[in-house]
């Protein structure tokens, strides 16, 4: 009898996951859900619409696979769980594949990748911090990386530092940092930008692609961009499509989407003209 129930189940689970692929290749329309506090890849127009290079790209890799979608803002901080709740198909959001993020969701091949770096006051202390523009990734030079932020740590000592609530900045700090700076969270990242030219933390970590647009802003006119920029490793491979880990069908059109806007040179256009360089992942 118990041979029988366990087969009845596992019979249930195949039908349930086949009901389910079969549900996302059929798909027609999609909602896909940004933060609409990014930018630039994504932000909020004064009269409500969404744009930036996330929804772009997004509205082109819909062409792309035939499918009608529609973008809707939604706080970072509880992207992945409204998208496991259904609220939503897909994320794209500037968020990075990291390992921690697969083990709930999953997602696309990469569309974009920056990395993370600081920015501070022109005038304050860590305007010169060293090794500007230097890259150290956490995947193929760990050992280089955490040498890089030893060399950083005497003069981060007791600063206040802001980052984005849940994002892969914060736990960069929590990794690297615990204990010699003082960490602040925020639901966006503009909110950090404000206490920093305010003086009410002394530098800010975020995606490079963002702070490079955000120091461009005439309210952000003291804000500069300095020291090294990390990528790889828990950062994660880029920016991806995030999906529900069931909604296989759908990951391979976006995966064959963001292939061929990767061939065409669609992916560099768009980042050329929303960063200012070519940030297509290789």
């Amino acid at each position: 009898m118990e041979f029988i129930k366990t087969a009845i189940a596992a019979a249930f689970t195949a039908m349930t996951l086949m009901a389910t692929a079969a549900t996302a290749q059929d798909k027609t329309e999609i909602v896909i859900a940004t933060e609409g506090a990014f930018p630039p890849y994504n932000l909020t127009r004064p009269d409500g619409t969404l744009d930036g290079y996330d929804i772009e790209l997004g509205k082109n890799l819909c062409e792309r696979m035939k499918i009608k979608c529609t973008f809707v803002a939604q706080a970072f901080d509880g992207i992945i769980p409204a998208l496991n709740a259904g609220k939503f198909d897909a994320i794209m959001a500037g968020m990075s594949a990291t390992e921690k993020r697969k083990e709930v969701i999953d997602f696309s091949m990469s569309y974009g990748s920056t990395g993370q770096s600081f920015a501070t006051l022109k005038d304050g202390p860590l305007a010169k911090m060293p090794m500007k523009d230097q890259l150290f990734s956490l995947a193929s030079n760990e050992a280089g990386a955490r040498k890089a932020v030893e060399e950083l740590k005497p003069l981060l000592q007791g600063k206040t530092v802001g980052v984005q609530t849940a994002s892969i900045a914060a736990r960069f700090i929590d990794e690297y940092l615990k204990g010699v700076v003082q960490v602040r969270e925020y639901k966006t990242t503009e909110q950090h930008d404000l206490d920093l030219i305010s003086g009410r933390v002394d530098f800010v970590m975020a995606s490079m692609g963002y702070l490079m647009t955000a120091a461009q802003k005439p309210t952000n006119s003291d804000m500069t961009i300095a020291g090294p920029r990390f990528q790889g490793g828990f950062l994660g491979a880029g920016s991806s499509v995030g999906l529900r880990k069931a909604d296989t069908a759908l990951k391979q059109k976006f995966d064959e989407a963001i292939a061929a806007a990767k061939a065409d040179g669609t992916t560099k256009k768009l980042s050329t003209k929303w960063f200012g360089f070519d940030m297509t992942p290789q």
